[in-house]
């Protein structure tokens, strides 16, 4: 294929127009101009501390690139990358050929007021396609239509233009986000992340009694408002399993006819990466999109989050597991090590309680060897290191189909998980 700066020189009038039109005048992210909103750094908490601001904006480009494979390929991708704080005259060109695989992780408070702007960059590499994109907030139980990113009934982004999003986050958990125009396409391209909501129990003042437990604010932390500290944990790690067709991912890249019938993993991944790369701290090398041409390196790396977990003896990890694949279910152990299932779905696993009405929820969180998920699925598990020997554990499927890298084995979904001393 050709390398990048060809492709850019090559595409003719619509790629000048995507990179240097002064119709990029459409880049117009919408965050509340009273002063109350802060902008902040997709993953991380937008201000130091347990108190956050009650209104936070972000802004979010989609478009395509290429993302590594374990087995020393590429894939051909379409993604979403991290606009939030680029001035918008930027947006256009710094999001061309910018997909992520896996998507940014979105880390919310409950209780926050979210504007999550959508910038459509267009497909640079596919330019004979005009598809508009939008964001789904998949589990998310207060949608309103029009935010809802469905395109039956929700407005949809086209190429060049920006669509602001407003969600009020009033229910802690885990969540996936994605594009749902064309969705079988674009979610098996790469479109598709982890969002997750802190409870408000976080934040409760030091000394508060949750049933047998002491709260102290800036050190315990939960999944979930529990009222006694069993969803407590020391460190936390957003774990989205997912799945390539190889072919078609390779047919997307070629500008042929996409074989949807035939569709099958033949690439399993944590975060976007694939056994060994999935123990790789930080973020994987850019790739390199034409083998000859040293030039053809993309400016960032397409694969930023690790899926390595690491904790210290005696510390609670809360592993938030997702299944984006729209074909395929995984199941997942971690063996030698107490796993305990506490949320399911972005809900605590307990049922609900109503004191006045001496109604007393069920509580189903229960001791599990291993977790199976099929495509949407969410699961909060909390691994407990008490007693545990410090070393190095594996978090991998049980299905062996899904330990290799296409031909080549030992890969796929297989993380390390160290306990240090």
């Amino acid at each position: 294929m050709k390398p990048l700066h060809a492709l850019a020189s090559t595409v003719g009038g619509l790629g000048l127009a995507l990179l240097t039109s002064t119709a990029l005048a459409g880049v117009f992210p919408q965050c509340p101009p009273d002063g109350t909103a802060v902008p902040g750094s997709l993953g991380f908490e937008a201000s130091a501390g347990l108190t956050s601001p009650a209104k936070i904006c972000k802004h979010v480009a989609a478009g395509d690139g290429w993302a590594l494979r374990a087995d020393g390929g590429r894939f051909y991708t379409f993604g979403f990358s991290d606009m939030t704080g680029v001035p918008n005259e930027e947006v256009m060109t710094r999001g061309t050929f910018n997909a992520k695989w896996s998507a940014p992780t979105l880390a919310f408070r409950e209780g926050q007021e979210v504007y999550l702007a959508l910038t459509n960059v267009g497909m640079l590499h596919r330019p004979d396609l005009f598809d508009p994109h939008s964001i789904h907030f998949h589990g998310f139980p207060q949608a309103a239509p029009v935010y809802d990113g469905v395109p039956e009934a929700s407005a949809v982004v086209n190429m060049g233009s920006t669509f602001t999003y407003y969600y009020k986050l009033n229910d802690p958990g885990t969540y996936i986000w994605h594009c749902h125009v064309e969705s079988t396409e674009h979610m098996h391209m790469g479109m598709l992340g982890t969002l997750y909501v802190r409870p408000r129990q976080d934040a409760l003042p030091t000394g508060t009694v949750l049933g047998t437990f002491t709260h102290t604010q800036g050190v315990n932390r939960y999944a979930y408002n529990d009222g006694d500290g069993s969803t407590r944990y020391d460190v936390d790690y957003p774990l989205q399993l997912g799945a390539f067709d190889s072919v078609f991912h390779d047919l997307h890249e070629a500008v042929q006819p996409l074989p949807f019938h035939e569709m099958r993993a033949t690439h399993t991944f944590i975060n976007g990466r694939g056994y060994p790369h999935t123990v790789f701290p930080g973020a994987l090398p850019p790739v390199q999109v034409d083998e000859a041409d040293p030039a053809s390196v993309l400016p960032e790396s397409s694969q930023p989050e690790s899926a390595l977990i690491t904790a210290t003896a005696g510390q609670r990890i809360l592993l938030r597991l997702s299944n984006s694949s729209v074909s395929e279910y995984f199941t997942v152990t971690a063996l030698g090590l107490p796993m305990r299932l506490v949320g399911q779905g972005a809900a605590i696993a307990r049922g609900p309680n109503d004191p006045a009405a001496g109604v007393v929820g069920r509580d189903w969180t229960t001791d599990v060897g291993s977790v199976t998920l099929g495509g949407g699925e969410i699961v909060d598990v909390i691994v407990d290191t008490a007693g545990v020997a410090p070393g190095t554990y594996f978090l991998y499927t049980t299905n062996l189909n899904y330990l290799s890298n296409g031909n080549e084995d030992r890969g796929g979904i297989m993380t390390h998980i160290v306990i240090n001393p």
